[in-house]
């Protein structure tokens, strides 16, 4: 594994979001000097806070799994979770609304849902779901040491005897192709393979190494921080205060100061100069590169699609639905190629619709509700043709709550308070590359020692944290970013 070499006593790390947050913690506990300088007034970068007349939104991500990485940076410091966060197991972790009137619960206790599945689709589907389960567990736990927290160099790094296991396993086949092993059911087929959008890809183009995905959220466990996902990074930025690291809010760097291929400093908006022996740079990286390094020729990649956000303080409730809930739309394969391939809008959505208020009340109100509503897009590159900037975005919403309507939230449009509309082109405002809040797609050459590397290609004491480099998108793979980053420093486990 390379390593930064020279001093790394001062570590200066730009932005607050999970991944800095994470990279800082584990480098306190190993005795460094960090500072943290984040350009808001609140950390948690995309997983931030967004309040309105009573109403307490999360921004970012809302699906939380894998709380055991909270945890391990945590104790980097010496600190214990239950001591921050109060977390609770969401069940079901997701409800499944299909388009014949059909639900399903989806329950991380295999028992549980087996006895779901049989409900719904028939003894032998449940079959196929223990099968699946047994399968996805085994390619998380080959994946894992190996694959997912290690930095990876180069592609030899890849040759592991895990490595041969998983081409046995079918792992490397297509991830829907892999799922129809496994299930007949249209209905389980899509709430297994769903995920592969997480990964910026459609189920018949990701491979079924992300299977994994499908199994952190629906076999590993759901869980629901009081006060939001917000609560996350704002307990990792208390314990890091705790233990010596310094973060400097409101406040923001402009570039990179180097000096004979090495970083010496960053310097801020009012000119202020902060040296350092180590930068870790947490914003979006091709942005970082962009915006705070010196030119250099850069790799062009392919961005996953994006999605519109419909924040929403409401005074209706509704007693089918779940804390998440998963709509399908009667298409499946056409939606991908919409986003994806077409750059269009879905014409028959599929949609994510939280609703945290119904886990902690004190986010809304008393007597209201909190929901967020995602509805995959594409990204700014394949959906140049869509102006969020001028009327689309008032139209689209609109589309949204219809639709909304005719999916069971019967006047949902007259119970809206408040409300707020996340597009790509904020999205984009916010220093996402393309306008996607979900990084690179992780196809195959951008997936592992193909993902752009966490170490500066020649600037040796730059690192880069987050979900545009190793391992990838998501929760859990941004906390690990961090204890990756952090080894870059450390020389410390893998």
């Amino acid at each position: 594994m390379r390593t930064v070499t020279g001093a790394t006593d001062r570590v200066v790390v730009v932005g607050a979001g999970l991944g800095g947050l994470a990279c800082a913690l584990h480098l306190a506990g190993a005795g460094r000097q960090v500072t943290v300088v984040e350009r808001e007034t609140v950390p948690g970068g995309r997983a931030g806070r967004l309040s309105l007349d009573g109403y307490e939104f999360d921004t970012g991500p809302t699906v939380l799994t894998m709380p055991e990485l909270i945890a391990e940076a945590l104790g980097a410091v010496g600190e214990e979770l239950p001591d921050w966060l109060d977390l609770s197991p969401v069940d079901p972790a997701y409800r499944a609304h299909y388009p014949d009137g059909s639900t399903l619960d989806v329950i991380t206790d295999t028992v549980r849902m087996a006895a779901e599945v049989s409900r719904v689709c028939g003894p032998r589907e449940a079959d196929g779901y223990l099968r699946f389960v047994d399968y996805a567990r085994r390619l998380w736990q080959l994946e894992r040491r190996d694959f997912i927290e290690r930095n990876l160099d180069s592609p030899r790094d890849l040759l592991t005897a895990n490595l041969l296991r998983l081409l046995a396993g079918g792992a490397f086949r297509r991830l829907q192709t892999k799922i129809d092993q496994f299930f007949t059911d249209p209905r389980t087929r899509r709430i297994f393979s769903f995920q592969a959008m997480y990964a910026g890809l459609a189920p018949q183009d990701a491979l079924a190494i992300y299977a994994v995905i499908a199994y952190l959220d629906s076999v590993a466990g759901v869980y629901f921080p009081r006060g939001g996902v917000h609560a996350v990074p704002a307990a990792l930025a208390g314990a890091a205060e705790k233990h010596g690291v310094r973060i400097r809010y409101g406040t923001t760097v402009t570039r990179v100061e180097t000096s004979a291929g090495r970083a010496t400093a960053v310097v801020t908006a009012d000119g202020e100069r902060i040296p350092a022996d180590v930068v870790v740079l947490n914003p979006d990286l091709p942005v970082a590169e962009r915006e705070l390094l010196p030119s250099a020729r850069r790799r062009p990649l392919r961005y996953s699609p994006s999605c519109v956000v419909l924040h929403v303080g409401s005074r209706q409730s509704y007693g089918r639905i779940a804390h998440h809930n998963i709509h399908f739309g009667r298409q499946w394969k056409g939606t991908f190629d919409e986003i994806i391939k077409r750059g269009q809008l879905m014409s028959d959505p599929s949609l994510l619709v939280t609703n945290p208020s119904r886990a902690d009340p004190s986010l809304a109100p008393p007597g209201r509700q909190t929901y967020y509503v995602l509805a995959p897009t594409p990204n700014l590159d394949r959906g140049r043709d869509l102006d969020w900037r001028g009327g689309l975005t008032a139209r689209y919403t609109d589309e949204l709550i219809e639709t909304l309507e005719r999916r069971g939230y019967r006047g949902f449009r007259d119970g809206i308070e408040v409300s707020r509309v996340v597009t790509p082109a904020d999205w984009a405002d916010l220093g996402m590359a393309a306008g996607t809040p979900f990084a690179a797609a992780h196809n195959f050459m951008q997936t592992g020692p193909f993902r752009p590397r966490n170490l500066h290609p020649t600037l040796g004491n730059v690192i880069f944290v987050g979900s545009g480099t190793q391992p990838g998108v998501g929760v859990p793979m941004v906390l690990i970013s961090g204890k990756l980053a952090a080894a870059r420093v450390t020389g410390g486990p893998r």
